[in-house]
């Protein structure tokens, strides 16, 4: 007599089937899990704007004087990061007014971040300032940190004057950009007037 319980098709059947199933959850498991992880790394909340604004001009006054006018396409705020910033993706410019409410300086970039705790302006990509005096500054990166009312870039800058052409990497400055040092100057170039 043949023995069927040892060789049953569907015995053999479960156990691989257990086992398959097994495996295929724990696959599947994990899978969810990283997928998971991934989403909400990607939508934390700290990492999305809280405020979002288009063609804003905000102001800035004394005493009932302008002293600041900062104009940009767009403007997101992140409230909820640890450190609030706002962030203008499309640019910004900045116009400085002296006591008689006329433009003293400007500023503008392709993007720039303000650090609201720390009051610090970065700006990037294409900075450009002139000042009351006509002296043109051109710079990737600079900061502008509104408490000491300085401006300041660690990268190479460029400086034309009515007569020159200077060089160098770093920069420091008052706010309005009248009183500058170039702080490792690499080269000049004297230009000529024309009769």
């Amino acid at each position: 007599m043949l023995d069927r319980s040892t060789h049953h098709p569907l015995t053999v059947w479960n156990s691989k089937s257990v086992l398959l199933l097994t495996l295929v959850s724990t696959c599947l498991f994990f899978s969810c899990k990283n997928d998971i992880e991934v989403i909400n790394t990607l939508t934390r909340v700290t990492d999305l704007p809280t405020e979002s604004i288009h063609h804003v001009e905000s102001i800035y006054s004394d005493s009932a004087k302008i002293q600041i006018r900062i104009k940009a396409v767009e403007l997101r705020r992140y409230g909820n990061a640890s450190e609030p910033y706002m962030e203008f993706p499309q640019g910004i410019e900045v116009l400085f007014y002296d006591d008689q409410a006329n433009v003293s300086s400007q500023l503008t970039a392709n993007f720039a971040i303000y650090y609201e705790m720390q009051k610090l302006w970065e700006a990037r990509d294409s900075v450009v300032a002139i000042n009351v005096n006509g002296e043109l500054l051109n710079t990737d990166l600079l900061f502008w940190d509104e408490e000491k009312g300085l401006i300041y870039s660690t990268r190479f800058v460029k400086i034309t004057t009515s007569d020159e052409v200077l060089f160098g990497e770093g920069l420091e400055a008052n706010q309005d950009f009248t009183d500058w040092v170039i702080k490792k100057p690499k080269g000049t170039i004297y230009l000529e007037e024309e009769f």
